[in-house]
C-alpha cells in the first residue's frame, strides 16, 4: 500500500485514475496542521469510514466476498493514517483487494463515494497546485534523490519511482594508500572513478526524468557541483546547484530549507511568465475569466492553460446553461469545482498553474488562455 508520503508522479496518479472492480470507494475528509483545529479529525475520520463501510455493506451489487475485503481495507486504512502530521486534506481510497492513504496540501470537501474508479480530481490539483521537484543530493560517496513541492517537505524517492537511489559508489573506487600519499580527500571530484560514478547518478535521474519530468536541484559541495557538466546533460541542466555539504543522505528539513530561495525564485518566475501569457491573451481576445467561463471552456477543450488562485475554493450547481452560486447543502451543489476544472484541464493536455491569492482578483479568481 502507498504511504501518504510517497510521492505523487504521474504515472502514480495514472494507476490510481484507472477502473477497479466495484466498488472503489473514495473517502475524502478535510484536516487541519495545528491544535485545536485538529483534536476532531480523528472523530470526523471514523465517522466517515464507518458511513461508508455502511454504504458498502448496504450495496446489493457488492458482493459478500468484496463486502468483507473492502471493509477489511478500510479498517487497516484507519489503523494506518497518520494525523499527528495532518495538512489541509486526507484522501483514503479502497477497492477489493487494495487501498491507498494520501495527505494533500490543499483542502478537499468531506466526501464519500462508492464508483468504479477512485475520485482523483482533489489529488490532481493537489500535485498541480504543489509544483513537485527533485532534489538530487550528493558527494563523492553516494547520491540520494528527493521528491519536494511548494508544500511538502522533501523526502527520499521510494522504488515505486526509481529503484536505483541511494546510489554508492564502490568502495574499491578508493585508494586509501593514494590519499594518505598526495593527500586526497574522499570529498575530492577530479579522479576518472567520480566522473563514472557521476554519469552513472546522471543516467539514473534521467530516467527518473523521462517518467516525471520536474525541475531539478542538485545539492553538495562545490567541487561536486563544478564537474557535473561532465556527468551529462541531465545533470548541466539541473535549474539550480546549491552549494551545501553533508547533506547527501538528507535529513528533508534541511535540503528544503538548502533549495528554498531557489525554488522561490523560479516560482517567482513562473507565476510572472503566467500572468504576462493571460495579459498577451486578453489582447488576443483568447481569454476566459471566471469559474463559469473557464468550465465551458474546459469542457470543450479549448484551454492551453489555467491559472487558479492558490486559495480559491467556490461551490457552484448547473443551472443548464452556466454554472452559479450554490450554498454548500443545495442540491445539485458540487464544492470542489476548481479541482474538478484543474483535473480536466489536464486531461485534455492544457498546463495548470496556482498562483498567488489576489493575482486575478480582477478576473473572477481563475482565468484561462484558449487555444482557439
Amino acid at each position: 500500500m502507498p504511504s501518504t508520503r510517497q510521492p505523487l508522479t504521474p504515472a502514480v496518479l495514472a494507476e490510481l485514475r484507472r477502473p477497479r472492480k466495484y466498488p472503489a470507494v473514495s473517502v475524502l475528509l478535510p484536516t487541519h496542521r495545528r491544535e485545536p483545529d485538529n483534536a476532531q479529525d480523528p472523530v470526523r475520520l471514523r465517522n466517515l469510514l464507518e458511513e461508508a463501510k455502511e454504504a458498502v455493506h448496504n450495496d446489493p451489487e457488492v458482493s459478500r466476498t468484496d463486502r468483507i475485503d473492502v471493509i477489511g481495507q478500510l479498517d487497516q486504512a484507519l489503523a494506518e493514517v497518520d494525523l499527528v502530521h495532518s495538512e489541509e486534506g486526507l484522501a483514503i481510497f479502497a477497492a477489493p483487494g487494495e487501498h491507498h492513504i494520501w495527505s494533500l496540501g490543499r483542502p478537499v470537501p468531506a466526501r464519500v463515494l462508492l464508483a468504479q474508479t477512485f475520485l482523483t480530481r482533489n489529488l490532481v490539483a493537489a500535485y498541480s497546485a504543489n509544483q513537485p521537484y527533485w532534489v538530487l543530493a550528493l558527494d563523492s560517496r553516494v547520491a540520494t534523490l528527493w521528491s519536494g513541492g511548494r508544500q511538502h517537505t522533501p523526502v527520499p524517492v521510494s522504488d515505486e519511482v526509481s529503484a536505483a537511489f541511494p546510489l554508492r559508489r564502490p568502495e574499491a573506487d578508493f585508494d586509501p594508500e593514494r590519499q594518505e600519499r598526495i593527500g586526497d580527500q574522499p570529498s575530492t571530484f577530479s579522479d576518472e572513478a567520480t566522473h563514472r560514478f557521476l554519469r552513472e547518478i546522471g543516467e539514473a535521474v534521467g530516467a527518473v526524468q523521462a517518467a516525471a519530468r520536474r525541475p531539478l536541484y542538485v545539492v553538495g559541495e562545490m567541487e561536486a557541483l563544478a564537474a557535473l557538466d561532465e556527468a551529462g546533460p541531465m545533470l548541466a541542466e539541473a535549474v539550480a546547484r546549491v552549494a551545501r555539504g553533508g547533506l547527501a543522505e538528507g535529513p528533508g528539513e534541511a535540503l528544503g530549507r538548502a533549495v528554498r530561495d531557489a525554488d522561490r525564485a523560479r516560482d517567482e518566475a513562473a507565476v510572472a511568465a503566467v500572468l504576462a501569457d493571460l495579459n498577451r491573451a486578453r489582447g488576443r481576445k483568447s481569454f476566459a475569466g471566471g469559474v463559469d467561463e473557464v468550465w465551458q471552456s474546459v469542457s470543450e477543450g479549448r484551454v492551453g492553460l489555467v491559472a487558479i488562485e492558490d486559495g480559491y475554493r467556490t461551490t457552484v450547481r448547473d443551472n443548464g446553461e452556466h454554472l452559479v452560486p450554490a450554498g454548500p447543502d443545495e442540491r445539485g451543489a458540487r464544492d470542489d469545482i476548481v479541482d474538478e476544472i484543474a483535473e480536466q484541464a489536464l486531461d485534455t493536455g492544457a498546463r495548470v498553474r496556482f498562483v498567488p491569492d489576489d493575482a486575478l482578483a480582477d478576473v473572477g479568481r481563475i482565468a484561462a488562455v484558449l487555444r482557439y
